[in-house]
């Protein structure tokens, strides 16, 4: 079965600033989920905020392998109901890659539990991204840096909690340095968050960058049967514990009785 990949787009930009159109006249999101379709096992379909539930049913979510999210202009345009199930899906063994300026998108800042925030700089300055890990799949038949001619500069601090691993390194021409390539693993999905693709330059185009993309949808795939319910936290009774026990102190709570949240 291919991986099946949800590519969510807020498709906002390309309608209201005309170089955004003419550098993507397919759309950003229609551009990503083009480049992923001409890969081998994945097949990707697209989103947008303008959708009904912003194209995020919960029959969308549960036949989706992978979410590849872009935001920037409308972060708080996202209803708060779609955050909740993307995270319960992401909880659930969905994985997600956050690109770009979606380091503020609802969902990332939920599943990071944090501000989320950087320096940045719009010039068109040159980006220079460093493989950190070479053996990791995200990095796969890359070579060990490549260049983005222009790009909007992001720098360091990143108000992030600490990956499991940091794939890329970015060096920016005004001589901030980035982690631009970190993983995470929050419940049973797997996130990836990955800088480049500034609107106005065609990032998203660029070759390496799409590897990249592919590389980590198959990375962030979790082929397990998805978790139906990760917010269960269910009353054991004392006459289900492994070990016969014996009741020794006053109750809150009755038998199966749901806890306090």
């Amino acid at each position: 079965m291919p991986i099946r990949v949800t590519v969510w787009g807020e498709n906002v930009h390309e309608h209201k600033n005309r170089t955004v159109a003419q550098v993507y006249p397919q759309t950003m999101h229609g551009t990503i989920a083009a480049a992923l379709n001409g890969q081998d096992g994945i097949t990707a379909t697209t989103a947008t905020l303008q959708d009904p539930d912003h194209g995020l049913t919960a029959a969308r979510l549960a036949e989706t392998d992978v979410l590849v999210w872009w935001g920037h202009a409308a972060h708080g345009e996202v209803q708060d109901a779609i955050v909740d199930r993307v995270c319960n899906a992401v909880w659930g063994g969905m994985g997600a890659i956050f690109l770009h300026s979606a380091h503020f998108a609802k969902p990332f800042k939920r599943l990071m539990g944090a501000p989320c925030n950087l320096t940045w700089r719009e010039a068109g300055e040159r980006e220079r991204l460093w493989v950190t890990s070479r053996q990791h799949p995200i990095a796969a038949g890359l070579p060990d840096h490549f260049e983005l001619e222009h790009e909007e500069m992001y720098g360091e601090p990143f108000g992030v909690p600490e990956p499991l691993e940091t794939v890329f390194v970015s060096w920016f021409a005004g001589g901030e340095v980035f982690r631009s390539g970190l993983t995470y693993r929050r419940g049973a999905g797997n996130i990836f968050y990955f800088r480049p693709g500034h609107e106005t330059y065609p990032t998203y185009h660029d070759a390496n960058v799409q590897r990249v993309i592919a590389n980590a949808v198959r990375w962030a795939h979790n082929p397990a049967p998805r978790i139906a319910n990760p917010n269960d936290a269910p009353n054991v009774p004392v006459q289900s514990a492994l070990e016969p026990i014996t009741e020794r102190g006053p109750r809150l709570h009755q038998d199966g009785q749901e806890g306090l949240r």
